[in-house]
């Protein structure tokens, strides 16, 4: 430690003679209680991630922002909502196990969600490709024109002729005089 003698308030003391002499409190028995937040995006099926893990939310809230609340220390991670309403509450999984936790409550709500948009109705019918009719044929050969014969490369698709002409009219006019500033 620093001997050297300082003056601090008229009396000569060193480094270690204040340590000495201070006062400290006992180490604390519980870390102090720091909470995380995150916020995520609740998935279609219900699922909020979080440190590898996804954590169920009650049905009906795909797309809604909601906010994961864990206090350092503990095991439960809690989900709510933006105006802090907390809508679940789960046990953490181990961090990065690629588990899905699932408690009772959300896995009876789930199904029913799932039962209730169930319907014995008929399903649709499903569209089906017919062949074209004769006339259908035949009107679109009329609005095709008449039928070219040969090879189709050997058809101009597009006549660059004009364009051509252009590009020479173009080439042969003459630069721009330049003026002459006196």
């Amino acid at each position: 430690m620093d001997e050297r003698r300082r003056r601090i308030d008229g009396v000569a003391t060193t480094v270690g003679e204040l340590a000495a002499a201070e006062a400290l409190l006992d180490i604390p028995v519980r870390p102090f209680p720091a909470e995380l937040e995150v916020e995520r995006t609740v998935s279609p099926q219900s699922l909020v991630q979080f440190d590898g893990n996804f954590y169920p939310v009650s049905p009906g809230l795909p797309g809604v922002q909601v906010k994961l609340l864990h206090r350092l220390g503990e095991s439960d991670l809690r989900i709510a909502t933006a105006g802090q309403a907390v809508i679940a509450q789960h046990r953490r999984a181990p961090r990065g196990a690629g588990q899905t936790v699932r408690d009772d409550g959300h896995v009876i709500a789930l199904e029913r969600a799932v039962l209730a948009s169930f319907s014995d109705r008929a399903p649709c019918k499903s569209k089906v490709r017919k062949p074209l009719s004769d006339a259908a044929l035949a009107e679109a050969e009329r609005l095709r024109g008449p039928s070219l014969v040969g090879d189709p490369a050997e058809r101009v698709v597009i006549d660059l002729s004009h364009y051509a002409a252009v590009a020479d009219r173009l080439r042969s006019v003459p630069p721009p005089k330049e003026e002459n500033p006196e």
